[in-house]
């Protein structure tokens, strides 16, 4: 449990008094109940955003969900989320159907671009959180959190089963954080971890293997561009490639030591953000990335590249921020 509260202060800065509580041993209770509307939404936690095709949908704390359908301008809160706890995922298969994960292992599902939402799961024995969800389709998913948590679904959600990982390299079982899952247009699956490690997949996630980075730290972020370049980023500004499908990686020079929370790619363009206000950018194959840092030095959380132009939409610890 603390590991899972420090990798969300480091991306959210969660307050003291929590952090207080994990010392402790305890954890904030699973609220199965509706989030609450909010005159303006637009200021709170917001830990991660996708797009359902032209919609921009974002997530965070108490069970926020926001949607824009004017590229980010201005924001709706969905008015149905049967769960108040932290959100830490959203993702979309298509403009319509579209999963968020997060605290207490919840996973809710919208089948009207984020609009409205319902429970597939919540485990409210123990806090066993979830950090990220993907599906291939409307149909098959999977979702990744503490401590090599994994489940998978064949029905769209309807039913969620675990999913048994090796232990890594040295290791007598699997005990690693998952981040980030995400997957390639030949239908691999990629795990960013921790200890720099990423778990790939090329049976569509019956068998999984540990590949190594050469990093240490954890690894929060990750994308694959046009050309299959596989990339993760994550603690401290440390950036990794792969141009073999995760066989062989190499690192990327950032200059920087801000941590990396969040990559997205348009064709060969990747773009990133990350704490202290870091903005990435770079392309595929390039061995270096620009970074610089917005003079507000804002903790951003997430980044959407919007299509047809270089713009982005930007999201923080304090909300949705203007796009650069």
């Amino acid at each position: 449990m603390k590991t899972h509260l420090r990798k969300l202060v480091a991306l959210a800065g969660i307050c003291v008094c929590a952090l207080a509580q994990a010392s402790q041993g305890t954890t904030p209770e699973l609220k199965v109940s509706p989030a609450h509307a909010w005159v303006d939404a637009s200021h709170m936690m917001l830990l991660d955003a996708a797009r359902a095709g032209s919609r921009i949908v974002a997530v965070g704390e108490h069970g926020l969900v926001l949607f824009s359908d004017d590229k980010g301008k201005t924001y709706k809160q969905a008015s149905v989320v049967p769960i108040s706890s932290t959100l830490t995922s959203v993702y979309f298969s298509d403009a319509s159907h579209g999963w968020g994960v997060g605290q207490w292992g919840a996973i809710i599902a919208t089948q009207d671009g984020g609009k409205t939402w319902r429970i597939q799961r919540a485990d409210t024995s123990t806090d066993r959180p979830l950090f990220s969800v993907y599906f291939t389709d409307p149909l098959h998913g999977w979702a990744v959190g503490l401590w090599s948590l994994m489940l998978q679904t064949s029905d769209g959600g309807a039913h969620w089963s675990p999913v048994t990982l090796p232990p890594p390299p040295g290791s007598t079982k699997a005990d690693r954080n998952l981040f980030r899952i995400f997957g390639a247009a030949d239908g691999t699956l990629y795990v960013a971890a921790e200890q720099g490690l990423v778990l790939r997949s090329r049976d569509h996630g019956t068998t999984w293997e540990y590949r190594k980075t050469g990093g240490k730290g954890s690894l929060w972020a990750g994308a694959v561009a046009s050309d299959g370049t596989v990339l993760v980023g994550g603690l401290l500004g440390h950036l990794y490639e792969s141009h073999d499908g995760g066989d062989t990686w190499a690192a990327v020079e950032t200059r920087t030591s801000s941590s990396i929370t969040d990559l997205a790619v348009t064709g060969d363009r990747v773009v990133g953000v990350g704490l202290d206000g870091l903005m990435l950018s770079g392309t595929a194959n390039s061995q270096d990335f620009d970074a610089k840092h917005r003079e507000d030095r804002r903790p951003l959380t997430a980044i959407i590249s919007l299509a047809g132009s270089n713009a982005t939409v930007l999201f923080a610890k304090d909300g949705v921020v203007s796009g650069d």
